[in-house]
C-alpha cells in the first residue's frame, strides 16, 4: 500500500449546500476523481432520494464509493473503509488526486482511523432481535441495552431504533456489550491525511435549496423509486430504507399519509439533519470554511486548487 502521508482534498458541508457541484469542478481542474463519503449513495436503487450524480456524469468523472451495496446488504464503516482505501489506492496509481466528498461525518472519522474496524455481526441474530422490538417495543428494548450497557445507552438516542438494535446485535452475537469492543480494541485502518475545505451558506439561503431539492426529487421519480423498492420486497424496516424520505414515501405508499405531508415531513427532517451535519462538522481540523453565497465557483476553484496543490507538494 502507498505511503499515506499525502494530503488529499475533502469537500465537507451539509446537505444541499453544493458540495457535489463544486467537487465536480474540483476534479475537472486537478485532473481528480470523486470519492463520495456518503451512507446512503452507497446502495444500489437508491438514486433519486440520495441525491446521486447521473450515470453520464459519472462517466465524465469517474466517482468511487457509490452502488457498491444492496439495500438488503450488511454495509459497515469498515467495509466504506476498506472501499475507499482501495479506490485511493488505484487513482493514485493512475496519477490522478483522489477528492473525498460527502457529508456523513463518521465515515470521515473512519478515514482518518477514528472507528473499530471489526465489530461483531450476525444477520440472523439481527433479524431476530428487529422482530423482538416489533413484540416488545423500542423502549423496552432500550431498556435492557441499559441495563447490559449503560454508557453505550447514553450514547444512543432512545429513538433512534437501527442503533438499539445494532449495540445488542454486538452484545447477543459476542457475549460482550459494545463499550468493552470500544475500549479493547484498536480503531480502523483509515489514517488519511485529509485537507477539510468546508462549504456553507446562510440559513435561510439553504433550507431554499433544501425546498427547491426535496421538490424536485418528488417530481423527478422519488415516488416511483419507493414503490419499485417495496414492490422488489426490500423490506421497509432495512436501514437503507430508514433515511429521511425514504421513510415518509413508505408511510405515504401504506396509505397513512398524503403525499405532500410526506414531501413536508422530508423537508422537516432534511433542515434538521443539516442543522447536525454543521454541528458535527464545525469539530473538524477544517483548512477554511467558505460562505458560498460571498464567492464565486471560479475564485474559490482559484483558492482551493493552488492550496491543494501546495499542501500536495509539501508532503512529498
Amino acid at each position: 500500500m502507498r505511503e499515506r502521508a499525502v494530503v488529499l482534498p475533502a469537500i465537507i458541508g451539509p446537505t444541499a449546500v453544493g458540495k457535489t457541484d463544486f467537487s465536480l469542478l474540483l476534479a475537472e481542474e486537478l485532473d481528480g476523481e470523486i470519492i463520495s463519503v456518503d451512507s446512503r449513495q452507497i446502495y444500489r436503487y437508491l438514486d433519486v432520494g440520495t441525491d446521486k450524480v447521473s450515470p453520464e456524469v459519472r462517466r465524465k468523472i469517474i466517482h468511487h464509493c457509490i452502488d457498491v451495496a444492496d439495500p438488503d446488504q450488511v454495509f459497515s464503516v469498515a467495509d466504506f473503509v476498506k472501499c475507499a482505501s482501495e479506490a485511493v489506492e488505484r487513482i493514485l496509481n493512475r496519477n490522478k488526486v483522489p477528492i473525498f466528498a460527502g457529508g456523513t461525518p463518521f465515515y470521515f472519522k473512519a478515514l482518518e482511523g477514528g472507528v473499530l474496524s471489526d465489530l461483531p455481526s450476525d444477520m440472523n441474530v439481527r433479524r431476530a432481535i428487529e422482530l423482538e422490538m416489533e413484540e416488545r417495543g423500542r423502549e423496552a428494548m432500550y431498556e435492557e441495552l441499559k441495563s447490559l450497557d449503560p454508557d453505550a445507552a447514553v450514547r444512543i438516542n432512545p429513538n433512534d431504533s437501527h442503533r438499539i438494535v445494532r449495540a445488542l446485535e454486538i452484545y447477543r452475537a459476542s457475549g460482550k456489550p459494545p463499550t468493552w469492543w470500544y475500549r479493547n480494541n484498536p480503531p480502523s485502518s483509515g489514517g488519511f491525511k485529509m485537507m477539510y475545505i468546508g462549504l456553507n451558506r446562510p440559513r435561510d439561503e439553504l433550507y431554499r435549496r433544501i425546498d427547491e431539492r426535496v421538490r424536485k426529487q418528488f417530481q423527478s421519480g422519488y415516488p416511483e423509486e419507493v414503490l419499485w423498492l417495496l414492490s422488489n420486497r426490500f423490506d421497509e424496516r432495512l436501514p437503507s430504507m430508514q433515511g429521511f424520505g425514504y421513510r415518509e414515501l413508505i408511510a405515504w405508499a401504506k396509505g397513512e399519509m398524503t403525499i405532500e405531508e410526506a414531501m413536508a415531513g422530508d423537508v422537516r427532517y432534511t433542515k434538521a439533519f443539516a442543522r447536525r451535519q454543521m454541528t458535527w462538522f464545525k469539530r473538524f481540523p477544517v483548512y477554511r470554511w467558505y460562505d458560498l453565497s460571498l464567492i464565486s465557483p471560479e475564485g474559490l476553484l482559484q483558492e482551493v486548487r493552488d492550496e491543494v496543490f501546495r499542501q500536495m507538494e509539501a508532503r512529498q
